[in-house]
């Protein structure tokens, strides 16, 4: 219901937003407003998404948990998608949401009101051993050659 209630209002909201601001600055005005918007949207999302990008690769690295890089991935992803729309509500909640401490906030919210059963990051592992580079550790299993079959082409005989 409450998913309806915002595609509903959405709409709505923005519809009043652009009288009410294309009547007091003018037409050429909101539109280049909705433009530089964008693109000012746009640039911010691949710096702050690139941050999140190696958030979540640090904690891969470190196995440490990586819902919160992830969540911060999820909600830059969804603020780029706000600011490409075209609107002033969408504009002010995807700006909204490029900032980490508004970020932060509605993770914990979140974290807040869900629940999780196990989580599990597959053990401690331990780093493996420096290896010689140039062995490639693999399994292979022998498939007999029909002696009928014509060469592959990926051998000299």
């Amino acid at each position: 219901m409450w998913l309806f209630l915002a595609f509903l209002s959405v709409p709505l909201i923005e519809i009043a937003l652009f009288i009410q601001i294309g009547g007091a600055i003018g037409l050429w005005s909101t539109l280049g407003i909705v433009i530089l918007t964008a693109v000012i949207g746009t640039f911010l999302v691949r710096t702050q998404g690139a941050l999140a990008m190696n958030n979540l690769r640090q904690s891969f690295g470190t196995l440490s948990d990586p819902s919160e890089p992830l969540a911060h991935g999820a909600m830059i992803l969804v603020s780029g998608a706000l600011l490409l729309t075209p609107g002033f509500f969408t504009d002010a909640v995807g700006f909204a949401l490029l900032v980490p401490a508004v970020r932060s906030a509605v993770f914990r919210y979140l974290k807040s009101r869900i629940k999780v059963q196990t989580f599990d990051m597959g053990g401690q592992a331990q780093p493996r051993a420096r290896q010689d580079p140039n062995i490639i550790d693999g399994e292979f299993e022998e498939v007999p050659r029909d002696p009928n079959a014509p060469p592959s082409g990926w051998t000299k005989h």
